[in-house]
């Protein structure tokens, strides 16, 4: 795994005085970095939170149970993915370390997720007459090529994120941060205006735009952002990543209170990740929520985001990161809970409105409880084991709500309130996990 906080700080920056917020923000490389954050959450809000989840619905789900059999497959094509990307991330990690190359690998992988997101579109707008285990062939491959585009993005992601060092100096490193996620919302708000071609039907019609407004905000990535050249390089096997992650984790067992809250973030990001997965088609099939409705609904979560992450930073500093994380699960059970027993439109709208604030929070509140938790020359491997179990949450959470699902499909929607209600189960154990934290609060 890539170790980013072992990197030399960049000559240009170890000498230099801070740069204004403003010289820093437009500067070419921190520019181009930001904008790629706003090209790929054009495809994660447009591909795997909207356009795909309501394409299935339209294609499969004729009725409550077959709803429930569109959920199964979203579940299980979100699983596929992850599973595929828990066994390779170690080795791009590898790939970092020997190499020191990132756009190397950035700009191929994100070809190829942009690739296979417009082979969708193709794809679903033909019709077919030939079906496989009585499914069309068309619509099976598109399942097949959302699960090879979201590999691919999420791989791509991998080597974005170790280029930040590179941007700047240490101070300078949590506004560039910070730039980068607020271009990245901006890029949910632009990607919702391929709706306005869209409509309430035909969803397979966002595929193909998605994926040109993903490579068009790449492009200045691509040809701005230049690695730095690695100074000593590392033999390792290709396989390397794997023992480094075993031996990431015996080290871990040292330290009881980090180990106790990897678990809790295990359960905990299991439940977020599930939820993102299927909150659209979800709001379409309990509240009957229209296309329209459900992109309002993910624009009101995604500020409800934005004001999460600001006020959670000041949360987190007045009773600590240990209570703040408790919070936020305790957030997520109570939205959760407002979704599962929706009976009225505004008990989704509620619901919404209360998992933005949670999601936002999340990475605020355990990113910083991970820092106070581990000595400073042992966090890169900290946080790389906490990426690592993230990455394996999301395959069981889906597989959980997508056998549900499977298993319930005959009892309509009362499947996917009991799918979701098993996410409750494992926030709540995220949340007791996280208390029993040996933890004091830094003065």
């Amino acid at each position: 795994m890539a170790k980013i906080e072992n990197r030399v700080e960049p000559a240009a920056y170890r000498n230099n005085k801070p740069r204004s917020p403003w010289k820093l923000y437009f500067s070419l490389p921190i520019l181009s970095w930001a904008l790629y954050d706003f090209a790929n959450t054009i495809f994660s809000s447009n591909i795997i939170t909207i356009f795909f989840p309501f394409y299935l619905q339209e294609v499969i789900g004729t009725n409550e149970q077959m709803d429930q059999i569109a959920s199964t497959f979203l579940s299980y094509a979100n699983a596929t993915a992850s599973l595929f990307l828990v066994l390779f991330s170690p080795l791009f990690g590898v790939l970092i370390d020997r190499t020191g190359k990132r756009k190397g690998f950035i700009i191929p992988f994100t070809l190829l997720a942009v690739l296979c997101t417009i082979l969708m579109g193709v794809f679903a707008s033909l019709g077919s007459s030939q079906q496989l285990f009585g499914l069309p062939l068309t619509f099976i491959a598109v399942l097949i090529l959302f699960v090879v585009a979201k590999f691919f993005f999420h791989s791509s992601l991998i080597f974005y994120d170790t280029m930040m060092p590179d941007l700047g100096s240490k101070k300078e490193l949590p506004l560039i941060s910070g730039f980068g996620i607020a271009v990245g919302y901006l890029g949910t708000l632009v990607g919702l205006t391929v709706y306005l071609y869209v409509g309430n039907s035909d969803f397979h019609r966002a595929f193909i735009p998605t994926g040109i407004l993903f490579f068009l905000f790449s492009l200045p990535l691509f040809f701005v952002f230049k690695d730095k050249p690695k100074e000593i390089i590392e033999k390792k096997s290709f396989v390397s990543g794997y023992k480094e992650i075993l031996q990431t984790f015996k080290e871990m067992r040292s330290y009881r209170p980090v180990f106790l809250f990897m678990i809790a973030y295990f359960f905990i990001n299991d439940a977020i990740a599930t939820a993102i997965a299927m909150m659209a088609i979800y709001a379409r099939a309990i509240g009957g929520f229209t296309a329209s409705e459900f992109i309002l609904l993910y624009l009101v979560s995604t500020v409800s985001s934005i004001i999460g992450s600001f006020i959670y930073g000041y949360i987190s500093k007045a009773i600590g990161s240990k209570y703040a994380v408790a919070s936020v699960a305790a957030l997520l059970i109570v939205a959760l809970l407002f979704a599962v027993f929706a009976m009225a439109p505004w008990m989704l709208w509620t619901a919404g409105s209360l998992f933005g604030i949670a999601l936002g929070a999340t990475w605020v509140t355990s990113r910083t409880f991970i820092i106070e938790l581990t000595p400073e020359g042992k966090r890169g491997q900290f946080f790389g084991l906490f990426a690592f179990s993230g990455k394996v949450s999301s395959i069981v959470g889906p597989l959980i709500y997508g056998t549900i699902t499977l298993l319930l499909a005959s009892y309509g929607n009362i499947a996917s309130r009991t799918a979701l209600g098993s996410l409750i189960i494992l926030a709540f154990i995220g949340l007791i996990i996280t208390l029993k934290v040996p933890y004091k609060k830094e003065v």
